[in-house]
């Protein structure tokens, strides 16, 4: 029996309207920070599907206060929902690719933008070291955090493949220094990937349902324009997923998540205007709808398999 209501998932939506009381929104901040798969410390050029944004192409410019980005970017949500709860959403870079000082001064800076309620960081696990967990351990105590950690795969070949720079057991043991301290973590993985199979992308699912994140991310793999991954999707290294593939793996992810594990995306939003490929994905709510529907054919809902794993 479907235990979600007339969505079969739990949408992040649901959570935030049960934390907050009302309709809440993450607001995309660049705070500057930069990246170790860019400066050499871990390597150089980033993940392949990486723009020069650092994958903060909805954040706001550096150039500008953390609280200007927040009120350009506010008005366009007011002119959609109206008035709504907020949380300052450091996407942009690796969020925590800093010294502690300078962190704390960052995250008490968005914390302090009048209508903030919570505060939402972007980062690689082989970014969290003891020190900054500590530091994420004390805001989490004074505010609603999430920590979003960008995963992708759970495979190293594909981790290889995507120049990421860092294995699973670092991703682990990043996620571990977060989960032991209760801080509320989000998983982001991606459905595409280059030489990835169907199965490698259930095996991924299976990973994090093994974790119970708080929360998880699911991606479509876009090819944005000047990026790795348009390269080699020109030479043939990149095959993306069709609409109807994309939609069956997701489903198929979601049966096997807990259902405590809140859904905050189940496709990315790539830049229309640098979009290569899918087209298809240019219609976010054909996706999303067909994901609903999809699971109303099979009569399923996230978790349905989550006890035989």
């Amino acid at each position: 029996m479907n235990p979600f209501g007339e969505k079969r998932f739990l949408s992040i939506d649901a959570v935030f309207k049960r934390e907050f009381g009302r309709k809440t929104v993450k607001i995309p901040l660049n705070a500057g920070l930069g990246c170790p798969n860019r400066d050499g410390s871990r390597g150089v050029g980033g993940c392949v599907y990486c723009s020069s944004s650092l994958s903060g192409e909805f954040a706001g410019s550096p150039s500008l206060t953390l609280a200007d980005q927040f009120e350009a970017t506010k008005r366009l949500y007011l002119n959609k929902w109206g008035e709504t709860a907020y949380i300052a959403y450091l996407q942009a870079g690796s969020n925590t690719y800093a010294p502690v000082g300078r962190l704390k001064r960052i995250y008490d800076e968005a914390l302090a933008i009048p209508g903030v309620c919570g505060l939402s960081v972007a980062t690689r696990a082989d970014c969290i070291s003891e020190e900054v967990a500590g530091l994420l351990s004390e805001i989490s105590e004074r505010t609603y955090l999430t920590v979003e950690l960008g995963l992708q795969s759970s495979s190293d070949r594909t981790a290889r493949l995507i120049n990421r720079c860092h294995s699973y057991q670092e991703f682990l043991e990043g996620y571990r220094r977060l989960s032991s301290r209760g801080i509320k973590t989000c998983v982001h993985i991606i459905n595409g990937l280059p030489g990835e199979t169907k199965e490698d992308m259930i095996k991924t699912a299976m990973d994090v349902a093994q974790l119970s994140p708080y929360e998880i991310k699911i991606h479509l793999m876009h090819i944005i324009a000047g990026t790795e991954a348009e390269k080699m999707y020109r030479r043939g290294e990149i095959i993306p997923l069709e609409r109807e593939e994309y939609i069956g793996v997701v489903c198929d992810q979601l049966e096997l998540l807990p259902p405590t594990v809140a859904i905050g995306r189940l496709t990315g939003d790539g830049d229309k205007r640098t979009l290569v490929a899918p087209l298809w994905s240019r219609d976010k709510r054909s996706v999303l709808n067909g994901i609903d529907r999809e699971l109303r054919l099979r009569d399923s809902f996230q978790g349905i398999k989550w006890q035989q794993l």
